[in-house]
């Protein structure tokens, strides 16, 4: 990290430490061009291979093959990211999907939508939202606490590097299309983000965008 040259001027900002978080990042609405921003503002990141799809091509040269990786990446406190990439050999072509996906990284919004609960704890998704990617259609339901992740493996990881406890799934289409079903539930999360919630609805749901910050959970034990 100490050889890396900033190009862009986020970059720059983020290297001289102006910018120490990732709201303060997307508060000044450029553009995020490289990873390296990301690794310096979310120290610990995590990331899952979701799916390796090889592609064989037969040419007049011979046999070529090539590896289409989808990757995820969170800080499993409310910032996700999802990427993509193509190549020759595996290896490469995971370490260019999970750049990819850091470059795509997201704010989520969570609450306690479930009627069920009421905790006031973001634990879950503040209400239900649907993504659609290809044929396939994914809703994301508030569930109570406890419940955990009612989903699929692809799903699962997601949400949990979503900063997402506990949600009900439902799911239509071709869900075994890995890639699709992935581009579904990320889809689905951003739309967290950009539903209009007013002020009452923000209070009475709990709704958090983004990292649950100390000081929130410090108000959240001493109002118990």
């Amino acid at each position: 990290m100490n050889e890396w040259n900033p190009k862009t001027l986020l970059g720059k900002k983020v290297r001289r430490g102006e910018i120490t978080s990732m709201k303060e990042a997307l508060a000044t609405r450029l553009p995020i061009r490289e990873p390296e921003i990301i690794d310096i503002l979310f120290p610990e990141l995590y990331d899952d291979v979701l799916d390796v799809n090889m592609v064989q091509i037969m040419t007049d040269s011979g046999r070529r093959v090539k590896f289409t990786v989808t990757t995820v990446v969170g800080n499993r406190d409310g910032y996700i990211g999802l990427g993509t990439s193509k190549g020759k050999e595996v290896g490469p072509t995971i370490r260019k999907s999970i750049d990819n996906a850091k470059l795509n990284m997201i704010r989520i919004r969570r609450g306690c939508g479930s009627w069920e609960c009421g905790c006031g704890n973001p634990h879950t998704v503040p209400f239900a939202v649907t993504g659609k990617s290809g044929s396939v259609s994914i809703t994301l339901k508030p569930a109570p606490s406890g419940i955990g992740l009612a989903a699929g493996d692809t799903a699962m990881s997601i949400l949990e590097r979503a900063g997402i406890e506990d949600v009900w799934t439902f799911s239509k289409g071709h869900t075994r299309t890995t890639i699709n079903y992935a581009k579904a539930i990320f889809e689905a999360l951003k739309e967290t983000s950009r539903m209009r919630v007013g002020e009452m609805q923000r209070e009475g749901v709990g709704i958090i965008d983004g990292v649950v910050e100390k000081v929130q959970v410090d108000q959240k034990e001493e109002s118990e």
